[in-house]
């Protein structure tokens, strides 16, 4: 007989509008929709993220900030997590799933391994440094981790030994985007218009993307990045922003850039950064939108390279700025691009992420003598 649990309590550290708490969003609102208990533990971030403002969801805020100083970002992190540990205590004596959302809330991982709840780890990245902060991140992950969720193949094979316990649960759109999506009347300027979302992080290949604009002046280019003016101010203050590139800060609705794209880049540069999925890039193939990415990473899995986009090494500008002219060139090429880009998106919907979402979360397997596998699942209401 097993018990039945009440509560699922889900740890995510910074609440933004990156690829990784869109995610948990997602899966916080099928939970919720079917009427389980969801308490939320994160950083408040002045309210301006993802995980905001959630319906049916009990909110648990610490204090986290990230800082340029790296000492002051290592302080607020571990002081973070220690907090949040002591905090955790009060679910010693009930019933709950702690949902970890990447390997940073180590402080949830260990407690709920050390209270005997049931753990999931949700694991997005694999591009941490330094290499001993990557591992004692992962070493607890993998110590904890009752049930581990990879989002892409090249994830699982490259962070992962213990394969009993993982599995891969690519991300999806939630439905609400889709349906805008759909809706939406695709505005196409006269002029080409190129579009990258992405953080404002050198390695995110947003001073290749400056370059490639500086090299097309015919085309349009649009940048939208998780920061604000005033860090995009900063950061872009002594590069040379030519007249056809516009700059953009967090945005909450990203559908008005998609509707005006023709293309959508993602230019991480593979030796600092690799793209373990690539929300952006599904994102801009619901829209019909034809893609380049890097060569390497989960976000090969979403690309099949001259099919619904190209895989090109973010450093080579000079290919890229010729693959553009091409595209922008060739309407025969652009309109299969965009119909192999729209018809791949579709494989990726939110009700088979909810399912395997909650299999993961309610699913214990235990092994009998006679080496038969037995799964059992919580029920949760």
């Amino acid at each position: 007989m097993h018990k039945t649990v009440y509560k699922i309590v889900c740890f995510h550290l910074l609440n933004d509008f990156s690829g990784s708490p869109k995610v948990l969003s997602q899966a916080i609102d099928g939970l919720v929709q079917e009427g389980y208990t969801v308490d939320l533990f994160t950083s408040r971030n002045g309210d301006k993220g993802f995980l905001s403002g959630k319906k049916g969801v009990n909110y648990h805020y610490f204090s986290y900030r990230w800082s340029r100083f790296k000492w002051v970002t290592l302080f607020n992190f571990l002081w973070s997590q220690l907090n949040l540990m002591f905090r955790l205590l009060q679910y010693r004596n009930q019933q709950v799933i702690f949902y970890v959302n990447t390997v940073l809330p180590f402080g949830a991982g260990l407690v709920g391994k050390l209270m005997g709840k049931r753990v999931v780890y949700h694991i997005h990245e694999t591009s941490i440094k330094p290499e001993l902060f990557k591992r004692f991140l992962f070493g607890i992950a993998h110590w904890a981790a009752d049930q581990k969720i990879h989002v892409s193949r090249y994830l699982l094979d490259q962070e992962e030994t213990d394969t009993e316990r993982s599995e891969v649960i690519y991300n999806s759109l939630s439905q609400d985007f889709l349906e805008k999506a759909n809706k939406a009347k695709v505005v196409r300027s006269q002029s080409f218009t190129v579009l990258m979302l992405c953080s404002l992080k050198a390695y995110k290949g947003v001073i290749e993307f400056v370059r490639v604009a500086q090299q097309l002046p015919g085309l349009q280019f649009e940048l939208v990045l998780n920061a604000s003016e005033e860090e995009i101010h900063t950061f872009f203050l002594h590069e040379d922003i030519p007249g056809n590139l516009a700059l953009f800060p967090s945005q909450s609705d990203v559908h008005p850039f998609y509707r005006r794209a023709s293309l959508v880049l993602n230019l991480s540069l593979p030796d600092q950064w690799v793209e373990t999925f690539g929300l952006t890039a599904l994102e801009a193939m619901s829209y019909g939108l034809p893609v380049i990415v890097p060569p390497v990473g989960g976000i090969t899995e979403l690309v099949n390279h001259g099919e619904n986009g190209y895989q090109m090494d973010p450093r080579d500008v000079g290919a890229i700025v010729e693959k553009i002219h091409e595209l922008e060139a060739s309407k025969d090429l652009y309109h299969r691009l965009s119909e192999n880009a729209l018809s791949f998106s579709k494989d990726f919907s939110p009700g088979r992420f909810h399912q395997k979402i909650k299999h993961a979360l309610f699913s214990t397997r235990e092994i009998h003598l006679d080496g038969r596998l037995n799964e059992h699942y919580e029920i949760l209401k």
